[in-house]
């Protein structure tokens, strides 16, 4: 089979076909790509659309997540591998696991803690072994929040205590795979315990480090409006990074919140969220909830366009306060999809740290990805 630079499972959806769009106009000179699934038809529409608009016409590889000899054949085929095919704690673990096999790169676009926590028990080791970069949360979950904080600390003082809180305002529309995947991990708040509490026993942490997370609804950034903390994904992916990178300092702390106008919103998203997890407990009611969004829509080009998202750090240490921004366009399908992408081109074409095993993109990509998204229109700034 032929060895191509980037392999791309799941572009016949519609983050996917986005990440599509954007791979097949951002390829250096030169270099290969692929779009991998079970649907030959459907994959060479896409190969006809991205050619079409001008793009770098994809090779097609077959592939089918319930093969597991078909996957190991991907994984083989490519240095990178980039899945969009969730919910990914049904879908995503064939793709890890023959990437860690292989030795090669992997990213994915999941904001499910459960799912990585059970990868990282499962192929972390073997991945270290072979040498491959297992690095989940490529999208609007977790790039901002990551490479934010990275930024941030960047520009404090070293080997000093650091504090850093991050406030999070966006417009726009939750696509329908990440619906999905939130009512999947709210019906399973006991299992991701579980899972959570297996990793955490099994882990080594630094010595000579400490690095805490945490947060309490209060005033929001500045002291204007209101900040609720937010139980995603996100401060986990952060605080792992800040373990795995002393620049962090000797003793690192982050809160993330969702920041609010006024109380009225802030209310109405805690009981809407209270209702969603009451609801995903039962499967009738599940059922009826997930009935409402569908995986693969999306809004159109002109909705997108007036979508966007804001992302406030205030980090301190060493006597010195600073405030960044890290912000941009649509966060659930088009900025997303730029920066899995961007990610896959970091580490197919860009000089990094030598690193394997499950890791995070400020660890894995650092400075190269905050370049990378900088240039592509995603601004990382410090106000």
């Amino acid at each position: 089979m032929t060895s191509v630079d980037i392999a791309l499972l799941g572009a016949t959806g519609f983050t996917g076909g986005l990440t599509a769009d954007y791979l097949s106009t951002h390829l250096p000179a030169g270099s290969t790509w692929a779009i991998a699934g079970r649907n030959q038809g459907k994959l060479e529409a896409v190969a006809d659309r991205v050619e079409a608009s001008g793009g770098v016409r994809p090779e097609i590889i077959s592939a089918d997540i319930s093969n597991a000899d078909s996957m190991a054949a991907l994984a083989r085929s490519t240095r990178v591998l980039v899945t969009t095919v969730g919910p990914y704690l049904l879908h995503g673990e064939p793709a890890v696991k023959a990437c860690a096999e292989a030795g090669i790169a992997y990213v994915d676009l999941t904001g499910e803690p459960e799912f990585v926590d059970r990868m990282w028990l499962k192929y972390d080791a073997l991945a270290r072994e072979s040498g491959a970069r297992l690095i989940h949360a490529c999208g609007f979950d977790s790039i901002p929040y990551d490479l934010g904080v990275l930024f941030t600390v960047e520009q404090l003082p070293e080997g000093v205590p650091l504090s850093i809180s991050g406030y999070i305002r966006a417009g726009g529309t939750a696509s329908g795979g990440t619906y999905h995947s939130a009512i999947g991990a709210f019906s399973r708040v006991r299992q991701a315990a579980k899972t959570a509490a297996e990793r955490k026993q099994s882990e080594t942490r630094p010595t000579g480090r400490t690095v805490r997370g945490g947060g309490k609804i209060g005033r929001g950034a500045g002291g204007k409006g209101w900040a609720l903390p937010l139980p995603t994904i996100d401060p986990q992916i952060v605080l792992r990074s800040a373990r795995a990178l002393e620049r962090y300092g000797p003793d690192f702390s982050y809160r993330h919140f969702a920041q609010f106008k006024g109380l009225p919103m802030l209310a109405g998203t805690i009981a809407g969220a209270g209702l969603l997890l009451a609801g995903s407990q039962l499967k009738p009611t599940r059922a009826l909830l997930l009935k409402l969004k569908d995986q693969g829509d999306g809004p159109d080009e002109a909705k997108r366009a007036k979508s966007w998202f804001s992302l406030r750090l205030v980090g301190e240490g060493g006597g010195a306060t600073v405030t960044t921004e890290v912000s941009g366009g649509d966060p659930g399908y088009t900025e997303t999809a730029k920066m899995l992408s961007e990610s896959a081109l970091c580490l197919a074409f860009d000089d990094l740290p030598t690193v394997s095993g499950q890791t995070t993109t400020a660890a894995a990509m650092g400075d190269a990805l905050i370049t990378r998204l900088q240039q592509a229109g995603i601004t990382f700034r410090t106000l």
